[in-house]
């Protein structure tokens, strides 16, 4: 072996392998085309500098599929030039967005998940139900239950249906009372 071919540590790092670098590179093509799905709305709250928020503004507006793919890619570009610390703010503006929606999704699930049992379960679901939150109006929601299940039966338009969902978001966004 030829002496400069071997790698001697007290020579120095070389620096992140070619793969490394394309891997990162991929990432913030991903994180380009996320800033571009965005709305306008949501684009002015991500944490960025005004070009960056300028251009990614100019991306969104391009619709033709390989213009919009090489704008991108530009956008890609000028944010690979930006400071780590930046490219590391956008991701947790939008990782933290991800996580609010599950959340909603989530909570939206739960009231679902209660209507339905209302329903279809009667009495025995309110009682766990008012067991979770004492505070909740028995007779109202025994009430707007089985008027739904009656327009259920009777195919009529779920206006019930609609109310007791409503009435459970109220009820189920407010945490129980602890005694």
């Amino acid at each position: 072996m030829h002496e400069e071919e071997e790698f001697n540590e007290e020579d120095g790092d070389f620096g992140p392998s070619r793969s490394e670098q394309r891997r990162e590179a991929l990432a913030v093509l991903e994180l380009a085309l996320r800033l571009v799905e965005l709305s306008e709305a949501r684009i002015a709250q991500i944490p960025m500098d005004e070009d960056l928020r300028a251009l990614v503004l100019a991306s969104r507006k391009i619709t033709a599929q390989i213009a919009r793919k090489r704008q991108v890619q530009y956008l890609a570009k000028h944010m690979r030039r930006e400071e780590p610390e930046a490219l590391e703010a956008i991701r947790a503006a939008l990782d933290h967005d991800k996580a609010d929606h599950r959340r909603e999704a989530q909570a939206l699930h739960q009231v679902e998940y209660w209507r339905d049992r209302l329903i279809a379960d009667g009495d025995d679901a309110l009682s766990e139900l008012l067991a979770q939150h004492p505070d909740a109006d028995r007779q109202h929601l025994r009430q707007l239950a089985r008027n739904a299940q009656a327009e259920r039966l009777k195919n009529k338009p779920p206006h019930a249906f609609r109310e007791l969902f409503r009435e459970l978001r109220d009820l189920l966004s407010h945490p129980p009372e602890s005694e």
